[in-house]
């Protein structure tokens, strides 16, 4: 009788364990109720605008029609995804977007670490202020101003680019017409925009240096070149893997609305990436396709997914460094 009480009571131990280690978290969340209040608001966005969405994104598998109930819609299986690989703006539409997105991963993704290192070196004064002035100002242009304001300057007979080249002799040249053209056209005035708000990341990472090592590095008898390299890029390697990381990520999320907003008939054939023409085809076109432009976007979400979860495979094997 010893013996089967003595193995029955681990047994109800097990089973009180998890009793206790709820106890425990409902306690601690007594104990810190106004953090947790805190953050119920962003957790309600993110349950309401990103996870409950995602019920709908079976619509992609189905014939939908509006007003018709989702699981009321017959299944078609991969019939959306066939018709969209069948399709001659498959390989256009992935050309343009895998153009547009590495171009500005290449271009973008280092000027704001050389311009965070070049300010880091600098002491505080009028010339570092009005620097991080004028390249933060622009991220706070919306992005319907910032077009608006690229029009104007390419403008083919007012513009001020155009002015500069005629009064250099050159002939204008019609920018927003050219679509050889536009991809840079895209991705330099993106690194105008966003070069100034990318650097106070990587000026934060810096603050988080030692000040000691750049002492000795100076005692050593180190320049300004090979303390960046060896200290400073080392300091922020961390922050530049986990940016780099979710760059991976968005490489076919090309912004949609500085690219609409920049389209026009002459540039259409570099400028139609996969986010506007899911939105012509399901929203703009004649006949809207809900299940048609549900798969488009479904199939670029996904290849999001797996080039964030190589990259992050790649950094853990190559730097030791990963998101996750």
């Amino acid at each position: 009788m010893a013996t089967v009480t003595s193995l029955a009571r681990p047994r109800s131990g097990a089973q009180a364990r998890p009793f206790n280690q709820v106890f425990a978290a409902l306690k601690q969340i007594r104990r810190g109720w106004q953090l947790y209040l805190l953050l119920a608001l962003p957790v309600a966005w993110l349950l309401v605008f990103a996870y409950y969405p995602m019920y709908g994104a079976q619509i992609a598998f189905r014939d939908f029609l509006p007003g018709k109930p989702i699981l009321q819609s017959e299944w078609i299986g991969l019939e959306n995804f066939t018709r969209f690989f069948d399709s001659p703006m498959f390989m256009r539409l992935m050309k343009n977007t895998l153009v547009l997105s590495i171009y500005s991963l290449t271009v973008g993704f280092p000027i704001p670490i050389i311009l965070a290192l070049s300010l880091n070196q600098l002491q505080t004064g009028l010339f570092k202020r009005t620097v991080q002035i004028v390249s933060y100002a622009p991220y706070f242009i919306s992005t319907v101003v910032m077009v608006g304001l690229i029009l104007q300057f390419l403008d083919l007979r007012r513009g001020p680019v155009n002015l500069l080249l005629q009064s250099l002799g050159m002939s204008p040249v019609l920018f927003m017409g050219s679509a050889e053209l536009f991809p840079s056209i895209y991705v330099w005035t993106g690194v105008w925009q966003y070069t100034g708000f990318s650097t106070i990341i990587y000026l934060a990472a810096l603050t988080t240096v030692d000040p000691a090592l750049h002492e000795a590095a100076v005692m050593d008898g180190a320049n300004r070149l090979q303390r960046m390299w060896h200290i400073d890029i080392p300091g922020i390697l961390p922050v530049m893997v986990t940016l780099f990381i979710l760059n991976m990520g968005q490489v076919l999320n090309v912004g949609f609305e500085k690219t609409f907003l920049m389209q026009n008939p002459l540039n259409l054939a570099t400028a139609e990436v996969i986010s506007t023409y899911v939105y012509k085809v399901g929203l703009a076109g004649g006949v809207a396709n809900f299940s048609y432009a549900a798969a488009i976007g479904l199939f670029n979400s996904v290849i999001g997914l797996i080039l964030l979860v190589s990259a992050n495979w790649t950094s853990q094997r190559l730097t030791e460094k990963s998101l996750f």
